[in-house]
């Protein structure tokens, strides 16, 4: 690629430069270029030239993006744009014991909100054979103490976003467990909504995607009354 032309794509930096705007710089040349995952990006010699950069500043922009996800190295091709692990980096810093409890909070909300439009999703791609294995789930329940419970809850609701064939909803949940795992802890008696389990394995089975939106709020209210 000329180096000419690559200038006119890369505005350069002529006063001193700092990583986090060659990293921005960069981001806007991939936009305006349209580069799908898979492209091979320029030269490191050729993007420094045209951003009017050293080359050490240049690669460390490049490690950030790297780190993002955004572009990997590849043999014989050199750099190209990556697809992007959207999650990878909110599964390293989701921890409990590391997050303050209003973002705890915040992010058990969103579990809430996430259960209720599942429904959307498990209504196209149900089966018979899903809802079985939910409801054999949701029948081990009973009369059992609350650390079986806590469990099963969690089997049952990891049941569910499986149902969505949706594998970043999938992925999602398990990086949720730790968060969901916490609020139970803090929790002084079990929550137990008006409907349950079994009574959602039964709208399942003969209810209507809005019956099943109402019975997962009302499952879901004794959470939604903490927030109140």
């Amino acid at each position: 690629m000329a180096i000419n032309n690559l200038s006119k794509d890369l505005a350069p930096i002529t006063s001193n430069t700092m990583a986090d705007i060659v990293e921005v710089r960069l981001r806007e040349y991939l936009k305006k270029k349209s580069f799908r995952p898979g492209d091979a990006l320029p030269k490191e010699l050729e993007l420094a030239e045209a951003l009017d950069v050293s080359r050490n500043v240049l690669r460390e922009a490049l490690s950030r993006l790297r780190m993002l996800g955004m572009i990997e190295t590849k043999k014989k091709r050199g750099m190209i744009l990556a697809r992007p692990d959207i999650l990878g980096t909110f599964e390293r810093v989701l921890d409990p014991l590391i997050i303050d409890t209003e973002t705890l909070q915040d992010i058990f909300e969103l579990r809430l909100v996430l259960e209720i439009g599942l429904a959307d999703l498990i209504y196209i791609r149900k089966t018979d054979k899903d809802i079985a294995e939910l409801e054999s789930i949701a029948k081990k329940e009973v009369n059992h103490d609350n650390s079986f419970r806590i469990k099963n809850e969690i089997a049952f609701h990891g049941k569910l976003y499986e149902m969505s064939g949706n594998d970043t909803l999938k992925r999602f949940q398990i990086m949720l467990l730790p968060i969901f795992d916490y609020v139970v802890t803090l929790e002084k008696k079990p929550t137990m909504g008006k409907v349950n389990h079994l009574d959602l394995v039964q709208i399942l089975k003969t209810g209507t995607k809005d019956d099943f939106k109402k019975g997962m709020e009302a499952h879901l209210k004794p959470h939604f009354d903490r927030l109140k």
